[in-house]
């Protein structure tokens, strides 16, 4: 008889599948590791088994303990598998924007969940991150594998995936292309392949609002590449261990929009029922591959999971047209509201170091309710809302000749480009009172809350 023991033995061996109908006109084989095969239907239970084992082999995991991890759902449902066939409990932390579906899924296998706030910074006790570290001190003989910074990884798709795909191509592979989230499956295949073959290129796409790209290319950490998007999965507002800038070539970003889109054609037109971050995958690695592949080339394309997570969002048709990503109700973006403002003069600033007397000046020659600040070298690290100094000034008087630094906000939320009106209103709050985008130039632009209101009635 042939069997497995267990649910964990089956992870693994996923399928390359060749890409007919989406790379039409481009050159080369293209190949998707299918990895919704795996029990999980997600690339995330090659490394929820490899982080428990390697816990429980160095003591960090004992019998009866509970697995405490902040996810996207995947790896929390990796996790999950591992501690049925193990006994261990199980506690996740999500953001608010993960699908209903992902939820369900970590409940109906026994995990208690726990849900937060996605737009709060990452070292806010209130996010996933921070709510995971704290129930980890605080519930003894527990594991908190914490994907992103856990080298277990990088090793388990160093040790499984590389392999697979050198193997299942005979190595002829030539271009490997993956999302990046942790940065494990990326950096751990890319090492693997690059060990038997240094000349495999490798293409991580990233999305719009994660700082990923800019890093690798300028080296610099820029908070103002950080702004809410909408793809679950991919993409960080920070640096995991796992990300190793060294072994991915290039980066490519690719919008909510054209992620979603891509991915439905990826069922509709292949066959392959996949989430939301294949599609950032696939659109992404042929936008690449259609500039540099050459006809003997051999493209893998990893896809990471199965588009049951999605149900409610990307295949719903109501949901899809909401936000502007199928065209029977198409709102306007940032990008319309933009390209309308084009004959208006270059955005509007005050130096930290003027005083709010000079500063309520700017407000009213300009006639506008809020400005962004900036520092000596140009870079914006605040604001300030005509409320905000009405509010101030009545309580103290006297801080009229005091510098903007004493008084200010924190600085205005960047959106991209293709984020739609009702997205960005949605971040328009009492805390929040105005948006800014960069456009294809890199010039910043305001949003406010007549911009929107100009763009929904027009």
């Amino acid at each position: 008889m042939k069997y497995y023991n267990n649910i964990i033995e089956t992870i693994g061996d996923t399928p390359l599948v060749k890409l007919n109908k989406v790379t039409k006109g481009i050159p080369g084989t293209i190949l998707a590791k299918v990895e919704y095969f795996n029990p999980g239907n997600s690339v995330k239970d090659r490394i929820a088994i490899r982080m428990i084992e390697d816990a429980e082999k160095d003591g960090r995991l004992k019998p009866g303990g509970t697995i405490i991890e902040g996810t996207s759902g995947n790896t929390g449902f990796g996790l999950a598998l591992a501690a049925i066939g193990k006994g261990y409990k199980c506690i996740f932390t999500m953001a608010d924007k993960q699908s209903k579906e992902k939820i369900d899924i970590l409940r109906a296998v026994g995990a208690e969940v726990i849900v937060c706030p996605t737009n709060v910074a990452p070292e806010d006790p209130r996010s996933y991150y921070s709510v995971a570290k704290r129930l980890n001190q605080e519930i003894p003989n527990s594991l908190y594998p914490n994907q992103y910074d856990n080298l277990s990884n990088t090793a388990a798709h160093y040790d499984t995936t590389g392999p697979e795909i050198w193997r299942d191509t005979e190595g002829k592979i030539t271009h490997f292309a993956a999302s990046v989230g942790t940065g494990g499956t990326i950096s751990g295949t890319a090492k693997y392949l690059k060990e038997q073959n240094p000349n495999i290129v490798t293409v991580g796409l990233d999305t719009y609002g994660s700082v990923f790209k800019k890093y690798k290319e300028t080296g610099i950490f820029d908070p103002n590449e950080i702004y809410p998007y909408l793809t679950e999965g991919i993409g960080e507002d920070i640096l995991p261990q796992n990300v190793d800038f060294d072994v991915i070539d290039h980066f490519i970003k690719v919008t909510d929009k054209d992620a979603a889109i891509m991915t439905r054609r990826l069922s509709r037109e292949e066959g392959l029922f996949v989430g939301w971050s294949c599609g950032t995958a696939v659109h992404g690695a042929l936008e690449y591959a259609r500039e540099h592949l050459k006809e003997d080339d051999v493209m893998v394309i990893i896809l990471p999971d199965h588009g049951t997570r999605y149900l409610a969002k990307i295949y719903n048709d109501t949901w899809m047209k909401d936000h502007g990503f199928l065209e029977d109700r198409a709102f306007k973006t940032a990008r319309d509201i933009v390209h309308a403002k084009n004959g208006q003069a270059k955005l509007t600033t005050i130096e930290t170091g003027v005083t709010v007397s000079q500063a309520i000046q700017t407000l009213n020659r300009n006639g506008i309710s809020q400005i962004p600040v900036t520092d000596d070298s140009g870079h914006i690290v605040g604001s300030l809302t005509d409320s905000t100094v009405l509010s101030r000034l009545i309580e103290d008087p006297a801080i009229k000749d005091q510098p903007v630094s004493e008084v200010m906000d924190k600085p205005f939320k960047f959106v991209g480009l293709d984020n739609t009106v009702d997205v960005l209103s949605s971040l328009i709050d009492r805390e929040n009172k105005a948006l800014l985008v960069r456009d294809e130039t890199q010039q910043v632009h305001i949003i406010t809350q007549a911009d929107l209101l100009a763009a929904m009635t027009n």
